[in-house]
């Protein structure tokens, strides 16, 4: 079973920066991080869980949603099995717990991080 350890959220102001960081471990035998396609969802108070970026295995297709496009970037170290999420500028609407998933598109199995919180607040 992979699990999946975010962290690095925390209270920021407006306009400020944070890294959240996503660990894997327990990939099935035959099986590393760089076989599985990565990406950050959030979830706002009250509001349903949302696409914030992905990429695939070795990075080679990457996407955002518009709402963070030119202030977010994902990245990922497969030789250290984590992910990242580099937020730049942020506002108080990017307010949410920050969770990473991890995927296998052609096995069809997916697993889920257990959250981290951002909060942006002056």
């Amino acid at each position: 079973q992979v699990q999946l350890v975010e962290s690095g959220g925390g209270l920021v102001q407006p306009g400020e920066s944070l890294k959240l960081s996503c660990t894997a471990s327990g990939f099935p035998p035959g099986y590393t991080f760089s076989n599985y396609a990565m990406s950050w969802y959030r979830q706002p108070p009250g509001k349903e869980r949302e696409l914030v970026a992905a990429m695939t295995n070795f990075g080679h297709y990457i996407n955002y949603a518009d709402s963070v496009k030119d202030r977010f970037t994902i990245s990922r170290h497969n030789a250290k099995n984590t992910l990242y999420l580099q937020m730049n500028n942020l506002k108080p609407e990017d307010t949410a717990v920050y969770y990473c998933k991890a995927s296998r598109p052609h096995v069809g199995d997916t697993y889920w991080g257990q959250g981290t919180q951002v909060t942006v607040s002056s």
